[in-house]
């Protein structure tokens, strides 16, 4: 494949350059590098024309990836509104309570003081591309080529055949959609997309898929007519909303009667469960797409919050832990924070080095959180840079929109659409024995039935955990979506493709073709099919039949499991660059991470700011399950989302059904 230097910009003849945007293309003043990150942005395009990012030594590579950050700041930086009205003012929408200059609002309000509905539940998405780039389809655009027969071509296992991620493991797949949980969910039109079966394609039990489309914002301004605006149903915030929910008034439900701040749970002698409604639907702050992965992690960090009210209430007597009627619980406020910087914490410094694992990586995404001086020397003096994110890391170097109001992005929501990580079957193992229990297909825990084995006593927490630890997710790449999400049945009674709803999804809401993805971005763009696959002609001949010989038609998603990927990555760079922006401006943008005041021991207490420092993922399931902790130390430094070491009798299982690591 051509260089994916951010100097090769268009395959067209565009130069490495993108014009300044107009009025309506960006709506508020660009960020702007100063003119040292200039240097440092053209120094290494000039070196990426010779030598990509990924071929320089670590160190190097982090630096050039920093300056790429900055100058995806620069371009990739857009709102959904045409107005900054929307965002509100202090004045229109003064704060409630004081509470909540030292505490999170669950509807995501507040968290800036200035613009306080910014990244609060029902804001728009924004995007990384001008709104003239992301605008509403036409039918025709919509249905070329059929989504289903894109989804029967790329997406299908063939023949059943798994294709395994060997560097990681199930828990990596189950973290990033309960972090998926957190961030994003649009909200859903009552009127239904009629998918139409392509002809010759794979049985399917109706004519065609019913599918609700995604519902537009109201028109606020005459350009949401060709480029709509679509609202998150979720806070846009890293703020732990699963867990919380995304509105105060669910938080108030999600909280038990008795005081000390904590969340409800279920307790069945010593073993605690999420406890469920009356339609059987897990009482936690986002249950969509429900299955074991989710229960186990949406359990285990209810506990790690209740665990933390303990660790307050012991440290702070005087803290108030009452259940009030306009509740002003300091423990509660305090864990919430606690906890939900410390899973901010685990994907920044764990999950992403696991799976993007590339020395400029394991740098970067450390530095990220401590900076090029490191976590010794952060944790024993402090930021040496008040504000400098390179030289100390985000949190605590101010928060910045860089241009643009906070928000997540529909490309963003497009380059996390992972659903080939899962498995069809997941095999199960003892923590304490490593004797295999029992192999089952992941379709048969899901949604009311993902906590049935748990109940049941058929395996324990630890026991999953363990089995996630040394189960093998799938990668990310074409022709490996599981066999049971193409044929799902959901509990709204529709029964759909996810291959096929991911493509569509991303043409509805305007997410831009392969190509055009790259080409704004400023990376090189390919010509032919075959540039495209790096030489695979096979793939390359499939690709030009389903998309009729026309490159520009790929979708983002066929194309970025296409193209080459680089070594340790377990996805292209394409999504990359999407996430190496928006990854750092989630924290970049909450003031209760990033701000100068709010990242600290007055608004976490000593005891809650030592805790999300000294923790890591492995202290949270150590500090849970014991029998985990001796395992987890036996492994040393390796990554807890990298196969974990297996127990003699987990060795000696060879049940060639499942994806049990070897």
């Amino acid at each position: 494949m051509a260089s994916t230097s951010s100097a090769a910009y268009d395959a067209h003849g565009s130069s490495g350059t993108q014009p300044k945007p107009g009025y309506d293309e960006q709506q508020f003043p660009a960020f702007k590098p100063s003119f040292l990150e200039r240097v440092g942005i053209g120094g290494f395009r000039l070196l990426n024309k010779v030598i990509p990012w990924y071929k320089l030594p670590g160190f190097i590579g982090a630096f050039n990836l920093a300056f790429l950050r900055i100058e995806l700041r620069q371009y990739n930086l857009y709102d959904g509104y045409a107005s900054a009205e929307a965002q509100g003012n202090s004045s229109e929408t003064p704060l409630p309570d004081e509470r909540y200059r030292r505490a999170r609002h669950s509807d995501g309000k507040f968290n800036s003081l200035e613009r306080p509905n910014m990244g609060c539940r029902g804001m728009r998405f924004g995007h990384n591309f001008p709104r003239n780039l992301t605008a509403k389809p036409t039918e025709e655009e919509l249905w070329t080529p059929n989504p289903r027969l894109i989804s029967d071509r790329f997406m299908a296992r063939r023949d059943g055949r798994f294709i395994p991620a060997t560097t990681l493991n199930m828990l990596a797949a189950a973290w990033i959609q309960f972090q998926i949980h957190d961030w994003f969910n649009h909200v859903q039109s009552e009127e239904k997309f009629n998918v139409p079966l392509p002809e010759g394609g794979e049985p399917w039990p109706h004519p065609h898929m019913e599918l609700f489309r995604t519902k537009p914002d109201e028109i606020r301004d005459p350009s949401d007519l060709k480029c709509p605006g679509y609202n998150n149903e979720n806070t846009a915030w890293w703020d732990g909303s699963q867990i919380y929910g995304s509105s105060e008034e669910i938080t108030r439900k999600l909280r038990t009667k008795l005081p000390g701040g904590k969340l409800e749970l279920d307790a069945v002698g010593t073993v605690s469960f999420l406890p469920r409604d009356k339609d059987g639907n897990p009482l936690t702050g986002f249950h969509n797409n429900w299955w074991i992965g989710l229960e186990m992690l949406h359990t285990l960090f209810a506990m790690e919050h209740n665990a933390i009210c303990d660790a307050l209430k012991a440290a702070y007597p005087d803290m108030t832990g009452e259940m009030l009627r306009f509740p002003s619980d300091q423990i509660f406020d305090k864990a919430r924070l606690v906890n939900s910087a410390l899973m901010a914490k685990i994907h920044t410094v764990e999950w992403t080095p696991a799976i993007l694992a590339h020395p400029a990586l394991q740098i970067g995404m450390a530095a990220n959180w401590w900076g090029i001086v490191g976590e010794k020397l952060t944790k024993m003096l402090g930021r040496i840079s008040k504000s400098s994110e390179i030289i100390s890391g985000i949190p605590g170097s101010g928060a910045e929109q860089d241009g643009a109001p906070y928000s997540l992005t529909e490309e963003f929501v497009s380059v996390y659409r992972m659903h080939s990580l899962i498995p069809d079957n997941i095999a199960f193992f003892s923590a304490t024995s490593g004797k295999h229990i029992e192999t089952i297909p992941v379709a048969d825990m899901t949604f009311d039935n993902a906590q049935i084995p748990l109940r049941q006593n058929l395996f324990t927490l630890p026991d999953a955990f363990y089995s996630f630890g040394i189960n093998y997710p799938g990668a990310i790449t074409n022709n490996n979506y599981p066999s049971f999400l193409r044929n799902l049945p959901t509990p709204d009674g529709q029964t759909r493709d996810l291959g096929t709803v991911d493509i569509l999804r991303d043409r509805e809401r305007g997410v831009p073709r392969y190509c055009t993805f790259r080409r704004h971005l400023r990376m090189s763009v390919p010509r032919t099919f075959e540039e495209l696959t790096g030489g695979n002609t096979v793939l390359a001949a499939e690709l030009r039949e389903a998309y009729n010989g026309d490159i520009e038609l790929v979708d983002a998603l066929v194309g970025s499991h296409s193209e080459p990927v680089i070594p340790g990555f377990g996805f292209s760079e394409t999504a990359f660059r999407i996430f190496i922006l928006m990854a750092s401006r989630r924290l970049k943008s909450d003031r209760f991470i990033a701000g100068h005041g709010e990242w600290s021991e007055g608004t976490y207490t000593k005891v809650g700011f030592r805790w999300v420092q000294d923790s890591g993922m492995k202290d949270v399931l150590g500090r849970h399950f014991p029998e985990l902790r001796v395992l987890l130390e036996k492994s040393g430094g390796r990554n807890v989302f990298a196969p974990w070491l297996k127990l003699k009798e987990s060795e000696k299982y060879q049940g060639v059904e499942t994806n049990a690591s070897a």
